[in-house]
């Protein structure tokens, strides 16, 4: 008998069930916000953001309209908000209708949420200055399945805008789920822009055990680049 071959969103969602199963969802210990690890990578990346407003005149904040593919349980939209985007200028779309639900729940009644494939999000070209991506092009591993999603992203954004992208550099050695995104595959996937990029956030297995000696050994290790695992990325549309 043939062998029925899944798609590529199917093999995403199985991924994520499994993963739930397993005791690894957001809401599991080991990303509770009052982890160490957790907190001290949260505000590093809070302070990137700031970085990346002030570097690449994004300000000011409450004009402009925002999409983040893949929101999962909303911590981005809510540091959005508390960096100064107004709710109902930003819109979170979410393939796990699960996670959706407990997104709605935490973020203003303001922000739209969008269920579903990031693909076929219904809105006119060029309705957002910044369309932003954290972690969710690290879980695709089909090459034709990403160039369609970067594609439809970049056509999503207006001109003078740009792609706001958060992700790894390296593919993780124990998950084949996953895969490394470096900077030479971004630039393959939005060849029109302009990339402005920055290291940030401490290797997540070594940080979960030097924060288990003293928090503050997270910022000394974080000052080795090589330790740095992801990249922050903005990509400006001419």
């Amino acid at each position: 008998m043939e062998e029925t071959r899944i798609t590529e969103v199917e093999r995403i969602i199985e991924c994520y069930e499994r993963r739930a199963r397993e005791g690894k969802e957001l809401n599991a210990p080991m990303y509770s916000p009052l982890a160490p690890d957790v907190y001290l990578s949260g505000q590093e990346k809070e302070r990137a953001f700031i970085r990346w407003i002030k570097t690449c005149g994004i300000a000011p904040l409450d004009e402009r309209r925002l999409l983040e593919i893949g929101c999962g349980n909303g911590d981005d939209l809510l540091r959005m908000i508390r960096l100064g985007f107004r709710p109902e200028n930003l819109t979170g779309n979410e393939l796990l209708p699960g996670r959706l639900a407990i997104t709605r729940l935490r973020l203003p009644s303001g922000v739209k949420l969008v269920s579903g494939d990031a693909r076929e999000i219904a809105v006119e070209p060029g309705s957002f200055d910044i369309v932003y991506q954290s972690m969710a092009f690290t879980s695709i591993l089909d090459d034709a399945f990403q160039q369609d999603l970067a594609a439809g992203m970049w056509t999503l954004v207006k001109p003078g805008g740009g792609i706001l992208w958060y992700d790894f550099l390296y593919k993780h050695p124990n998950n084949p789920d996953v895969r490394a995104m470096p900077l030479q595959r971004v630039r393959k996937l939005f060849p029109e822009g302009s990339l402005t990029s920055w290291r940030v956030t401490l290797a997540p297995p070594i940080s979960r055990r030097v924060t288990q000696i003293h928090p503050s050994l997270y910022a000394a290790f974080n000052t080795v680049p090589l330790l740095r695992t992801h990249v922050l990325c903005w990509i400006r549309k001419p």
